[in-house]
């Protein structure tokens, strides 16, 4: 365990690349900051001691007035597709790269988001306020403890420094942490400059895709195949994490292709929502108007997005032919990862032709009731056993009968021991998301300086399938007068 600065290995690899990929700038301290909250279990996971994340220094550090010892703090540059269109240059606006740390993970790097602005600010103030960096940090711990891949935040710094959004707010900065923060609208950047593709495509393949070195016979791929075979990761890693996203609610919002991991990650948590009430064609992001990130449509945008990608490594060697046939799998990939989940979910012990109409049957019936999503899918654990209560979750009840029948049936033809069944699909069907109406409740109680309905949600969300008792209000849907609308992208 690291118990002071000077024991930190730190490197600065993404700074290694040539200087187009970045600028060096320091980042805008805050005003007499305070150290809100830690997460002192992805500290110890990184192998950082509380006696370390307690010196001042530290605090210094996140709140962007001090360097982190021996890192190079840069702003990266990218470029991307916002809601389908090209949007040319882009880049860190707000946030700053200080360097990566050895961890007993691998090395990890070490970004401060609302830090300031940067020359890729464009017309923003480079700031993040309170109650964004309270979701961000919420979210990510939340899908940590689902089992989704994540960026993840080891903790928020905040100020009275005011910042102007909607109303006048406070500043935040949120210390974010991940392999690397590299994405599809980095590659899109330099898709016009081979020497540069080719450094970032070497740099993200030499660090997380080393077996695309080498050919199935043992001798070295060229420059071609190695473009080829990152693609394909990242093709199943996407289609992967599409599947997750889509069997827990989650609605990302915002799934431009500068907010899309080349390690198949989520990344970049505004706009975001975990379902109440479920509807197919939900949406989470006021801005979204014409429905294009919605729930339902988000496994076919990043088939798209992947598409943006791919056209960017034609610059490396591929041709569109090649590229083609690479992409081509990624359905076989979402709907392998969705089937293996859904079957999971539903108790099943694996997936038979006939599930997908079972499935589809459970969406329809889900839609057209409203019916809470998280609720639902956790009800159907003891639904045999306890038709009454499952059928009352739904408006439609002849509906829902008639669907439980053949669940029932199917169930039955599995023959798995109740006991064995039950448990199994309590394990991936969890009891406690991050509802807006809670993450609210811990925005406006830190606003306040309390940390404890923080405390109370991270304790639930890393651990969100056993059942706590005594929370049982943090398992249930909002209430009327708590359901949030959609919400802005400041949020």
């Amino acid at each position: 365990m690291i118990t002071n600065l000077a024991d930190l290995v730190v490197s600065n690899s993404y700074a290694g690349l040539p200087s187009a990929f970045y600028t060096s700038i320091a980042p805008q301290a805050l005003s007499e900051p305070r150290m809100l909250h830690i997460n002192q279990v992805l500290a110890a996971e990184l192998g950082l001691s509380p006696e370390l994340l307690a010196d001042p220094a530290w605090l210094e550090i996140m709140s962007g007035a001090r360097p982190l010892p021996g890192g190079q703090t840069i702003a990266t540059v990218y470029s991307g597709h916002q809601f389908g269109v090209w949007a040319g240059q882009l880049g860190d606006g707000r946030a700053h790269l200080l360097g990566e740390i050895e961890t007993p993970q691998g090395p990890v790097e070490l970004q401060l988001k609302g830090s300031g602005q940067t020359p890729y600010s464009r017309m923003g103030d480079g700031r993040a306020v309170l109650r964004s960096s309270v979701r961000e940090y919420l979210a990510s711990e939340a899908m940590a403890g689902l089992g989704i891949p994540t960026t993840r935040a080891l903790g928020i710094v905040v100020s009275d420094d005011p910042v102007y959004r909607e109303t006048i707010e406070t500043a935040a900065i949120v210390l974010r942490t991940s392999p690397s923060f590299v994405r599809f609208g980095t590659f899109e950047h330099f898709s016009k400059q081979p020497e540069h593709l080719q450094a970032l495509l070497d740099y993200v393949v030499d660090r997380f895709y080393p077996d695309c070195r080498t050919l199935a016979d043992g001798t070295q791929a060229s420059s071609t195949d190695v473009a080829l075979c990152f693609l394909a990761h990242v093709v199943e890693l996407t289609a992967v994490l599409m599947a997750d996203w889509l069997t827990c609610g989650f609605c990302h919002g915002v799934m431009n292709t500068d907010n899309m991991s080349v390690l198949g990650l989520t990344i970049d948590y505004g706009p975001y929502g975990f379902m109440d009430a479920f509807q197919a064609n939900h949406i989470c992001n006021l801005t979204d108007t014409q429905g294009r990130y919605a729930w339902h449509a988000q496994g076919s945008v990043a088939w798209w997005n992947v598409h943006r990608l791919a056209g960017s490594l034609m610059a490396v060697g591929p041709d569109a032919a090649m590229l083609k046939q690479v992409l081509e799998p990624y359905e076989k990939h979402f709907l392998q990862a969705y089937r293996q989940k859904m079957v999971a979910k539903f108790g099943l012990r694996e997936w038979q032709t006939d599930d997908d109409a079972l499935f589809d049957g459970w969406w329809r019936l889900l839609h057209d009731s409203q019916a809470d999503f998280t609720q639902s899918f956790r009800a159907l654990a003891t639904a045999p056993e306890n038709r009454e209560g499952f059928v009352k979750l739904f408006s439609d009840h002849e509906a829902a009968q008639n669907w439980l029948d053949d669940y029932m049936a199917r169930v039955a033809a599995d023959a798995l021991p109740t006991s064995e069944r039950q448990q199994h699909m309590n394990a991936v069907n969890p009891l406690y998301v991050l509802r807006n109406h809670l993450a609210q409740q811990a925005i406006d109680a830190a606003q306040a300086g309390d940390v404890s309905e923080i405390e109370t949600l991270l304790r639930l969300l890393r651990d969100p399938y056993r059942h706590h008792p005594g929370y049982e209000d943090y398992a249930r849907p909002p209430a009327p007068g708590q359901r949030t609308p959609a919400l802005s992208c400041s949020s």
